[in-house]
């Protein structure tokens, strides 16, 4: 039986995903979460979304791709290579994961499925600093339709973050009563220091952009 009143949030533990799975909270009846490990050195995170699922009694089931780590060099997982501290010129940062969102969405898809969930929440955005592309509407969009051919079925992917940037995040998070909570216990920090993380990363310069900026805007 198909359960349209309960949402499945990919949950990494991050700013992006927390506020998610808030807005999930206040959307639907029932909220589970899936977490993925993809051999991240930042794999802090699993267990900062392990703990925060719990605090609000919310199921929580970890997932190992970390096949993903050999296939697609990149930063995030290959200590080898040194991280990029700004965003370069005409192409992606070497944070960029390939095929990351894609493998995520059809897992989470596939667990979704078998709970009889058919609503998915992921943090996504297009109007982030990086561009990524599995980042983009039309990407999520063309995913959606192309995982309800695939099990014959109809899943819709939620991207309540799609058109927000950082500051626009924090805001919500804040409208939602969970500013505080993703401030101080999300871990965003691509070197794995939760809060607010080394602040030299991409992913803490960006997060304490948005902060600042909304903080002006709310004060």
């Amino acid at each position: 039986m198909k359960d349209q009143k309960s949402a499945l949030v990919c949950f990494s533990g991050g700013q992006d995903s927390t506020t998610c799975l808030f807005w999930a909270k206040e959307k639907f009846e029932k909220v589970e979460a899936v977490c993925f490990t993809y051999g991240q050195k930042h794999s802090l995170e699993v267990e900062i979304a392990r703990k925060i699922a719990a605090d609000y009694r919310i199921p929580f089931q970890l997932l190992d791709v970390s096949l993903l780590a050999q296939l697609a060099p990149n930063s995030l997982t290959d200590s080898s290579i040194v991280m990029d501290k700004e965003q370069p010129d005409g192409s992606y940062p070497n944070t960029f994961v390939p095929g990351r969102n894609m493998v995520f969405l059809t897992f989470a898809a596939i667990v979704a499925r078998s709970k009889g969930i058919y609503n998915i929440v992921t943090g996504v955005s297009q109007a982030d600093y990086s561009g990524y592309p599995d980042c983009r509407d039309t990407f999520i969009r063309s995913l959606n339709v192309t995982l309800n051919l695939a099990m014959d079925d109809h899943f819709v992917i939620h991207t309540p973050l799609m058109n927000r940037d950082k500051s626009e995040v924090w805001q919500l998070a804040d409208e939602l009563g969970g500013l505080d909570l993703v401030r101080t216990r999300t871990l965003t920090c691509y070197n794995g220091i939760p809060a607010d993380g080394c602040g030299e990363c991409l992913a803490c310069k960006l997060r304490k952009e948005g902060f600042d900026k909304y903080m002006q805007k709310r004060n």
